[in-house]
């Protein structure tokens, strides 16, 4: 998988998101619920950062060492960022009654933490052994 692909497609998608938030999506819903998207946009954009990290390391050699983190990072963009996106746009979307959504967020905030935690041990477990 090249990182620095998938990450610059990631950061496209958080750009469009973002711009579409404040554009169109602006008057239609309620400042909190703009905040609750804005949010989203914010985590999708750091993460969509550290996958180009990845793509970086990955380019220096460390591919097997940035596997489990990055795909920890897209776990997250998904989970935390895709369910915050749903959630704020629940009402414009007719999906009020998924009631299932709302745990998936900190699912994706675990895969966030899971993944700057295996970054920071691939780096470790690396370093010892020079």
């Amino acid at each position: 998988m090249n990182l620095i692909k998938v990450s610059a497609i990631s950061g496209a998608l958080a750009v469009i998101l973002g711009a579409f938030g404040a554009h169109t999506l602006k008057q239609h819903l309620t400042p909190e619920q703009l905040q609750t998207f804005e949010t989203g946009v914010r985590y999708h954009f750091y993460h969509s950062l550290a996958l180009l990290g990845c793509g970086m390391l990955q380019l220096m050699g460390f591919e097997k060492q940035v596997k489990t983190p990055a795909i920890l990072f897209l776990s997250g963009i998904l989970f935390f960022s895709g369910s915050v996106y749903l959630l704020a746009t629940r009402s414009l979307l007719h999906i009020e009654n998924w009631s299932w959504l709302g745990p998936v967020t900190p699912i994706g905030g675990l895969f966030f933490i899971a993944g700057w935690l295996s970054l920071a041990f691939a780096t470790y477990s690396t370093a010892s052994r020079k």
